[in-house]
C-alpha cells in the first residue's frame, strides 16, 4: 500500500463506474482517476498519470493504518475497511446510479461508517486538468476556479463544474481555495457522507445528501439485480461474474460500444516509449465481448453492442475501421500531454496512432461478431446484410496485402495470423449464407469459396515453418506470433501442426502461466494477460484440459484482490502493466472457462 514517488501501484486500484465513467480508488482510499462527463473525456482526477498536478479526491484516516476491500456481491460497488489502533470504520464508494438508469450528472458518493472506536478522517477533493487543453503558464498552474455561489460554492475546470455536498463531513475549505476539504471523526454506528457532482457545460444540480445517501443502496441493489440476470455455471464462476462486471464498467451506456480499457498513458514497459490511449472501442474486442455476452444470456449489452458497430460501420462507408471513439467517429491525431506519467514513465498520450492502420484481421472480427449474434436466435436487417456480403468481398480483394497485425506494428508485413482472420471472414460470410441470413450474388459466393481455397493454401505454404515446426508470425521468420491461439480450434490446416506451434509456444514465450505475445517481447514489456488466457483456451480446445485448468487457477490468482485485470503483468514481480482495468484480459478469462467447461 505505500505509494512509490507518490504513486501507488497499478494493482492498488479498483474500479467504480456508472455506465459513463469511472473512477479508480486506491487501496489508500485515494481516487486517483475520474473523467467527466464520460470515460473518454478529460479527467478531473488524473495522479493516476501526474501525482502533482494530475488531481485527486484523497479520504484516509490519520496517522498509521491498514486497509483491505471487497465489492459488495455482484456489484460494481467497493467497501474498503480501514484500522486504526484506536477504531474500525468502513468505506463505500460508488459512482451513483438514478430510479431508471443512470443519472444525467456524474455523482460520485462516499459513505463512511463507523464499525468500533473512533477514527478521524481527512478527506480533499483537488481537481486538474492535465490532460485537457486549459492554459497553464507554468507547470505547476493548476486550471481551476472557485465561484461562490448563493447555494454552493463550486469548483470549475473548463467547462466541468463540481459541488460537493454530505452530512457529518467537517468540511472546512476557505473562500477562495481551489480545493474541498474537511475532517471528522467516527464512532461506532456513525455515518458520514461525502458527494461530489459534476457536470459538463451545463447547469448543475445540487442534490440532497440524504437522497444521495438513499442513492448508494439504490445503486448496489441496481447492480445486484443485474448479476441476477446473469447467467453461468461452471467452472471459476466468482472469476466470470467478476470479469463480466469488469466488462459492463466500459460499456458506454449512451451508445453500446465497450472501450477497450479506462485509462490512457500506463506504460505496458518501465522503460517507457509504449504508452497509448485505450478509451475507445475496438471492434475486435467488441467481436468477443459479444461471444461472451452472449454465453452469459444478456440481451440488452449484446444488441447494444452489435447494433452500435453496425451503425459505425455503415456511418463510414467502405473504410473498414479498427477503432472508433465511444461515439463511433474517426478518432483524430495523437496529442502528447502535460501529464508526467504513472511514477514518470511517459509520454501520456491522448488519441491512438493505430486508427488509420490496415489491419486485415477485423473482417474475421466483423462477421465474426455477426455469425455469433444470428446463431444466438437474432436477425440481421436488410442494409446490414448488404454491408456483409461487401465486406466479405473486400476481404477477398484485400488479404493478398500486407498489414499491421493484430498487435498494430509500425511495419507492414504478411502477418500470418491476418490471413487466418480472413479465411475466418469468408468461413463466417459462408454459414450468413447458408443460414439465409446474408444474400451473396453465384459470383460472390464462388468468390469466397476460391479464396477460402487460396487463403488455406498459402497459409499452409508461407504460414508453416518446416525448420521451426510451427505457425510463425510472417513467411520466413523465427519469430512466433501468440495471436495464433485465438485459432487452435479452426480447421484451416491439419491439428498437428497447431499442438506443434502450441508446445513451442509454451516453450518459448510463457513463463509460468504467462504468456508474451510475440518472441522477443520479454525485452520490451510485460506478459500480456490476454495472451495467457488464450494460452488456456487454445490447451481446452485441444483436449488438454488438465493443463488448462491448472493454468488457469494460477492465473485467476495473479488478479488484484478485487479480481481485476490490468494489459499486462511482470512474470517475475507479478506488478500490473499498462492501462486497465482492460476489456481484453476480462473477455479472455471469460472464453478461457467457457472453454474448459466445454471440453469438461
Amino acid at each position: 500500500m505505500p505509494r512509490s514517488d507518490g504513486y501507488a501501484a497499478l494493482r492498488d486500484y479498483a474500479f467504480i463506474g456508472d455506465g459513463r465513467t469511472v473512477a479508480a480508488v486506491a487501496l489508500d482510499g485515494r481516487i486517483d482517476w475520474l473523467p467527466v462527463p464520460a470515460l473518454d473525456t478529460p479527467p478531473v482526477f488524473a495522479a493516476l498519470v501526474d501525482e502533482r498536478n494530475g488531481g485527486y479526491f484523497a479520504l484516509q484516516p490519520e496517522g498509521e493504518f491498514r486497509s483491505r476491500r471487497e465489492y459488495l456481491p455482484g456489484t460494481n460497488v467497493l467497501r474498503t475497511t480501514f484500522t486504526t489502533a484506536a477504531g474500525e470504520a468502513t468505506v463505500t464508494d460508488a459512482l451513483v446510479t438514478g430510479v431508471a438508469g443512470r443519472l444525467p450528472w456524474a455523482e460520485l458518493a462516499r459513505r463512511i461508517d463507523g464499525v468500533r472506536g473512533s477514527m478521524t478522517f481527512r478527506w480533499a477533493v483537488v481537481p486538474g486538468d492535465v490532460l485537457g487543453a486549459a492554459p497553464r503558464r507554468h507547470r505547476g498552474d493548476r486550471p481551476v476556479r472557485r465561484i461562490e455561489t448563493v447555494h454552493s460554492p463550486l469548483l470549475r475546470i473548463g467547462t466541468v463544474d463540481l459541488v460537493l455536498v454530505g452530512f457529518g463531513h467537517g468540511r472546512s475549505d476557505a473562500a477562495g481555495s481551489q480545493r474541498f476539504e474537511g475532517a471528522f471523526t467516527t464512532t461506532p454506528g456513525s455515518r458520514h457522507l461525502l458527494a461530489l457532482c459534476a457536470t459538463d457545460d451545463e447547469p448543475i444540480h445540487l442534490p440532497d445528501p440524504h437522497i444521495v445517501d438513499q442513492g448508494i443502496d439504490r445503486t448496489i441493489d441496481n447492480w445486484a439485480h443485474w448479476s441476477a440476470v446473469f447467467d453461468y455455471e461452471g467452472p471459476f464462476a466468482e472469476a466470470v461474474q467478476r470479469s463480466a462486471l469488469a466488462l459492463k464498467l466500459l460499456i458506454h451506456s449512451p451508445t453500446g460500444a465497450i472501450a477497450a480499457a479506462a485509462t490512457t498513458g500506463l506504460p505496458e514497459a518501465p522503460a517507457g516509449g509504449k504508452n497509448y490511449d485505450y478509451r475507445y472501442a475496438w471492434v475486435r474486442d467488441l467481436s468477443y465481448a459479444v461471444g461472451a455476452l452472449t454465453h452469459f444470456g444478456l440481451r440488452e449489452e449484446t444488441h447494444a453492442a452489435v447494433s452500435w458497430v453496425l451503425q459505425t460501420l455503415k456511418r463510414h462507408g467502405d473504410e473498414l475501421g479498427i477503432l472508433f471513439t465511444l461515439n463511433g467517429a474517426t478518432p483524430g491525431g495523437v496529442r502528447t500531454t502535460a501529464a508526467e506519467g504513472w511514477r514518470g514513465i511517459g509520454p501520456v498520450v491522448v488519441g491512438n496512432q493505430a486508427a488509420g492502420q490496415l489491419q486485415l484481421g477485423v473482417y474475421a472480427d466483423v462477421l465474426g461478431i455477426m455469425r455469433q449474434y444470428v446463431e444466438a436466435g437474432n436477425i440481421l436487417d436488410g442494409a446490414s446484410a448488404e454491408l456483409l456480403v461487401g465486406f466479405a468481398n473486400s476481404a477477398c480483394r484485400m488479404w493478398p496485402k500486407k498489414d499491421s497485425g493484430m498487435w498494430e506494428l509500425p511495419r507492414r508485413r504478411h502477418y500470418v495470423t491476418s490471413k487466418i482472420g480472413c479465411w475466418r471472414a469468408l468461413q463466417d460470410a459462408c454459414r450468413l449464407a447458408e443460414l439465409g441470413e446474408l444474400h451473396p450474388g453465384a459470383d460472390d459466393l464462388e468468390r469466397w469459396q476460391r479464396n477460402l481455397r487460396l487463403l488455406e493454401k498459402w497459409i499452409g505454404k508461407h504460414g508453416w515453418s518446416r525448420r521451426r515446426n510451427a505457425y510463425v508470425a510472417y513467411p520466413g521468420a523465427d519469430a512466433l506470433d501468440a495471436s495464433i491461439l485465438l485459432h487452435a480450434g479452426s480447421p484451416f490446416g491439419p491439428e498437428e501442426r497447431m499442438r506443434a506451434t502450441v508446445d513451442h509456444i509454451r516453450s518459448e514465450l510463457a513463463v509460468g502461466p504467462h504468456v508474451y505475445r510475440y518472441s522477443g517481447a520479454e525485452r520490451e514489456e510485460g506478459s500480456f494477460v490476454a495472451c495467457s488466457f488464450w494460452f488456456v483456451q487454445a490447451l481446452a480446445e485441444l483436449g488438454h484440459v488438465d493443463e488448462a485448468t491448472e493454468r488457469m487457477t494460477e492465473l485467476v490468482d495473479s488478479a488484484n484482490d478485487v479480481g481485476l485485470f490490468a494489459e499486462m503483468i511482470d512474470p517475475v514481480s507479478g506488478e500490473f502493466l499498462g492501462n486497465l482495468p482492460q476489456a481484453l484480459s476480462h473477455l479472455a478469462l471469460v472464453n478461457a472457462a467457457h472453454a474448459i467447461r466445454s471440453a469438461r
